[in-house]
């Protein structure tokens, strides 16, 4: 996405949404889930929700909308932590056969975010439980339409960062570097991304 002119000139734009055109990309993809992987990788910080609902009125649902945002955010960090490590992107993994559940969470509404949420009290059988694996603050609501999305990218959000229990344990040290060290890094990565969660 990085070498795709239309990113490259929405980025330098004052406003994105006065920029049109065509992302580079193979045509394997509907233009709707090509738009919003290209957006959400190089320019997250300057989504509106008018463009959220105008993907979903392109043909996807919000589900699938969930489930590209939860695999865009999975691949970047992945990729960001290879090129840190100076090792080279690994290829995506071959699809797996089999259909999508479909399963939506009928506890889910509107509330903290663009779309729909399922916060913790609205679970309910039968639902697969993210959070008390990996606690329950907005974080890990926001992609809980889709729970496996949620575990999917915690899983190793756990891996490059800390479990949910041990962020605010300052008394014990779990990694190389402090608990200040680690926050700053987020702050400074997330204050460059313009990510104002």
């Amino acid at each position: 996405m990085s070498q795709c002119r239309l990113c490259q000139l929405r980025k330098a734009a004052i406003s994105p949404y006065t920029i049109g055109g065509a992302h580079q990309s193979l045509g394997e993809l509907p233009e709707v889930v090509i738009e919003i992987i290209h957006r959400v990788s190089t320019d997250a910080g300057r989504l509106t929700e008018r463009w959220v609902q105008d993907c979903l009125k392109s043909g996807i649902s919000d589900a699938e909308y969930v489930e590209i945002v939860g695999l865009v955010a999975t691949v970047t960090a992945l990729d960001t932590f290879a090129k840190a490590m100076g090792e080279p992107r690994r290829p995506l993994p071959k699809a797996l056969p089999g259909e999508p559940t479909n399963r939506r969470p009928r506890g889910a509404k509107k509330s903290i975010a663009w779309i729909p949420t399922v916060a913790p009290q609205d679970l309910e059988p039968g639902d697969v439980d993210p959070y008390s694996r990996y606690g329950d603050v907005h974080i890990q609501q926001a992609l809980s339409l889709v729970p496996n999305s949620v575990i999917g990218f915690f899983d190793l959000d756990i891996a490059l960062y800390l479990p949910q229990r041990a962020i605010r344990d300052f008394a014990t040290e779990y990694r190389a570097i402090s608990h200040a060290q680690l926050e700053y890094i987020a702050a400074k990565a997330s204050s460059i991304n313009g990510c104002y969660y």
